[in-house]
Formats: structure tokens, C-alpha cells, sequence
């Protein structure tokens, strides 16, 4: 059973019932759609595809809203395309007409960029394949100088080298979005380029208004989101974290990266966030029908660092193989986690817990963890004892066990909970030990005399009210 998820983009590659449909078998748990393309109608269709298909497999499978934010770009060319040699002077010009670029200037969508830049900063275009050093600023125009030879085409992104371009992270587009995403009930709301955690509470303030109630998940996308405190604050306000390798990349450098993912994982781990590590995984997929070995070392190490969830985009969006990059990533998952490495937790070994569910869920993955115990049940409203469990790294399954739909997509981005869906609502404690271990039964997780652990709260149906941990040998009378 695989304890990492998988969260794919949806795109051309995947916008009919017959390859939504794969995806869902394939097992996907959480696709996202990204709000930087398409149309609002296209958007709902999916989702409509991929819950009819998630209902028809009996699987849980969540879906993301993945804002645009203020992605700094350049305008159009005339003729669609230009080359820059080494050496060229090139002209960013925020007065120039959007379709009015041509071999010595372009326009620009972001027009406050001439006033956050300075003389010898490096602004790196098409996600880092052109650089150009800026010579001169003056009224609207920046002058540059070429640092590479690169073809540079219509309305691609511009990042500055070290971070520090003001524009705000949730645009007007952004909070239309978030209206749309509210009206489709979606589980994940994602915000790109957040700055600060303000950024976060703004858009999930905008999101309660519009009568939803996603989870937040928090790109870290910026070089200063990255600067203490400022990433313990932005994770904290978040209820994921998704490592955005692509532009955090290019602006602090990609020989960076690998230990900041690496510190990105560890660090919302121990502040009991869920983490998603995302970008170029497996790109080769998008043409070739098998990934390269450096792309395996890259998912698997991402899953031994502990990330609850790795990302495909183009793979899934554009590429040729959807379902079958699915596979691929869920064996390199499954291989990975056979290691005794990812089984391992001192998570929060010494903290002191301030409420009695999280007490519960933190005491029954330790006894797991030192007995023999097959597997973990939580019955639960919200997901969030199941959410505390899948911080402990162990090789134990959890299965959270909820009347609420919205719940079980909600705790399919946990790294190693398995979501039930129960028909009614259960009152009696015994009645849901019974219901529990038949689950198990039947999904052939235990067997007689196995050991597991159940929680629940005396008064079921209430949020945050799992105070209720037992051991149970499976075949013994007390759970009748």
C-alpha cells in the first residue's frame, strides 16, 4: 500500500472521461487545476469527471484550485519569437504595447518592475534559460545586457535573482478565482507567490467569505518567503506547504534547492504541516514513456525526506503518458517506503500537548510504533486525528474513518492515511470497533489475533472530541 500521495495537474492531456478516468485507476489522490489556464466552464467539468470517477472506483480523490497569483511576465512580439545572443542589449519597456516586442524591446505585465529593480540585478526569463543584467533604469525602461543566447518567446515569466519584487500575491483575477473555487467546493486552495503569512490569512478570509472552506496550501515560491521568521509564520498559516521548485529555484539559485526542500519538509513536518514537493519530477515523462534514473533518485528522496505528497504537471497536463507517469511515480513511492529509513520518528518527542485529541493521536502512533500493531483506526469528523498521526513516520497504516465526503478527500493528502467512507453515522463505540475491524477484514490489512488501535471520542459527531484510544486483539470477544 502506498503512503505518499500523488497529486496530478489536469490540462489538455486530461480533460476526457476516458483519461480522467485512467488517472483516478492509476491512483491519483488529489488532481489540481490550474487557474493560470483555461475557463472557469472547463475548471468545473473536470472536477465534475474526476468525482464521478473517484464515486464509480469507490476512491477518495481531492481536488486543488491553484491561484495564478502575480506572475511577472513579459508582453507579446510581433512576430511571436526573438533570439538573444550573448552580449545583446535588450530594452524591458512597461510603456511598450502588449504585442509590440520585437528584437530590441518588449512590454512587460507587470509595470511597477522599473521601480524594483536596480543596476547589476539579474533577472532570469523562461524559468532561469535566459538571464539578462540590468544596465540602466530610466522613467518606465530598463536596459539590459544578455548573459546567455536564448530564444525568448510571448509572455514568459521574469523573476529577479534574490527575490524582492513587491508585486502583491493575490491579484484581482486571484479573487475571482477564489469565488469560483468556493462556488465549486473545492478541498485545496493554493496561493502562489505568497510573501508573508498576511497573504494567507487575506485569501482564506476571501475564501470564507465566498462561502467555502478549502484548505490553504502556501507556494513557497519567494526568496524572502524562505528568510526566518518570516517561513515559520507563512507555514503556520498555512495547512500546506508546497515546495514550488521552479521559480524558488530561480530566485536563490538552483544549486540551492536540495537542501532548502530538504529543510522545507523537515520544518513543516515538525510544525505538524503537510507538505507537497512539486515540479520537473518526472518531465521527461511528458514525452518519453519511462523516466530517466535521475528522475527516480529525485521522487524517492523527496519521499525519504518525509514530503506527504509529490506533484506532476506537464507530465499530466500536456504530456503523453498521464496514467502511466501515475504508475511510475506510485512504484518509485512504494519501493522508497520499504526502507526502514521512512519509518523511523522523534517527531515532537518532547512537547508538551495542549489538547486532548492531539494527545490521543500522538499516543496511539507511539504504542503502535512499539508493539505489533497492523494498523490504526480514527473515527473522525474533521480528519485532524488522523492528520496528527501522519506526522509520526512509521510503516503503520491509518484509516480515517468519516460520514463526511468532504473529509475524505480532506485527509487524502496525508502521507500514509487511507480514508472510509462510513454510510451513517455511528453513536454507539462498540457498533464502530465492529465496523472498523470488518473494514480491515475485508480490505485483508489484519487477520486473527492481529493487534490494532481504535479512536474515538465518548460523544461521537463532535468535532475535536477524540479522547478514546484502545487496544484491540482482532477475534476477541470485547469488541461485541
Amino acid at each position: 500500500m502506498r503512503r505518499t500521495k500523488i497529486v496530478a495537474t489536469l490540462g489538455p492531456a486530461t480533460t476526457s472521461p476516458e483519461s480522467i478516468d485512467k488517472l483516478v485507476q492509476a491512483g491519483v489522490d488529489v488532481v489540481r487545476l490550474n487557474f493560470s489556464h483555461g475557463s472557469p466552464e472547463e475548471h468545473k467539468e473536470r472536477a465534475r469527471l474526476v468525482l464521478e470517477s473517484a464515486e464509480k472506483h469507490k476512491r477518495s480523490v481531492a481536488i486543488l484550485a491553484d491561484l495564478q497569483g502575480p506572475k511577472i511576465r513579459i508582453d507579446r512580439f510581433k512576430e511571436g519569437k526573438i533570439y538573444l545572443n550573448e552580449g545583446d542589449r535588450f530594452i524591458l519597456d512597461a510603456d511598450l504595447g502588449v504585442n509590440e516586442g520585437d528584437q530590441h524591446q518588449v512590454g512587460l505585465t507587470y509595470k511597477n518592475l522599473p521601480k524594483d529593480v536596480h543596476i547589476d540585478d539579474e533577472l532570469w526569463l523562461d524559468d532561469g534559460r535566459l538571464i539578462l543584467k540590468v544596465d540602466s533604469i530610466e522613467a518606465n525602461k530598463i536596459y539590459t545586457t544578455a548573459v546567455n543566447s536564448w530564444e525568448l518567446s510571448d509572455n514568459k515569466g521574469i523573476n529577479r535573482r534574490g527575490g524582492g519584487l513587491s508585486a502583491e500575491a493575490l491579484t484581482e483575477k486571484d479573487k475571482k478565482d477564489i469565488k469560483l473555487a468556493a462556488e465549486m467546493d473545492v478541498d485545496f486552495l493554493a496561493v502562489s507567490f505568497p510573501r508573508n503569512a498576511d497573504d494567507l490569512n487575506y485569501a482564506r478570509k476571501l475564501m470564507a467569505e465566498a462561502g467555502g472552506n478549502a484548505a490553504i496550501v502556501a507556494k513557497v515560491e519567494r526568496a524572502e518567503s524562505v528568510i526566518q521568521p518570516v517561513l515559520d509564520d507563512l507555514i503556520r498559516a498555512s495547512d500546506v506547504i508546497m515546495v514550488a521548485r521552479g521559480d524558488l529555484g530561480v530566485e536563490i539559485g538552483d544549486a540551492n534547492l536540495p537542501q532548502m526542500q530538504k529543510m522545507l519538509i523537515k520544518r513543516s513536518r515538525e510544525l505538524d504541516k503537510a507538505v507537497i514537493t512539486a515540479t520537473q519530477m518526472m518531465e521527461s515523462m511528458i514525452d518519453n514513456p519511462i523516466p530517466t534514473r535521475a528522475e527516480v533518485f529525485d521522487v524517492a528522496n523527496a519521499v525519504m525526506d518525509g514530503t506527504d505528497a509529490v506533484m506532476l504537471s506537464g507530465e499530466t497536463a500536456t504530456g503523453k503518458h498521464p496514467h502511466k507517469v501515475v504508475k511510475a511515480m506510485a512504484d518509485i513511492c512504494e519501493e522508497t517506503e520499504n526502507s526502514k529509513q521512512v519509518m523511523r520518528s522523534t517527531h515532537r518527542i518532547g512537547d508538551e500537548f495542549l489538547r486532548e485529541d492531539e494527545a490521543i493521536a500522538m499516543g496511539a502512533m507511539y504504542i503502535a510504533n512499539h508493539m505489533r500493531v497492523k494498523a490504526v483506526a480514527a473515527l473522525t469528523e474533521s480528519g485532524a486525528t488522523a492528520h496528527w498521526m501522519s506526522r509520526i513516520s512509521s510503516g503503520i497504516p491509518i484509516y480515517a474513518l468519516t460520514t463526511h465526503k468532504k473529509t475524505c478527500r480532506r485527509v487524502s493528502i496525508y502521507r500514509g492515511v487511507y480514508p472510509v467512507l462510513l454510510k451513517q453515522c455511528i453513536t454507539d463505540g462498540q457498533l464502530a470497533n465492529r465496523i472498523c475491524i470488518e473494514h480491515m477484514l475485508e480490505v485483508k490489512i489484519v487477520k486473527n489475533r492481529d493487534h490494532i488501535i481504535i479512536t474515538q471520542g465518548d460523544l461521537m459527531g463532535i468535532n475535536g472530541g477524540t479522547n478514546t484510544l484502545k487496544i484491540i486483539r482482532v477475534g476477541d470477544h470485547n469488541i461485541n
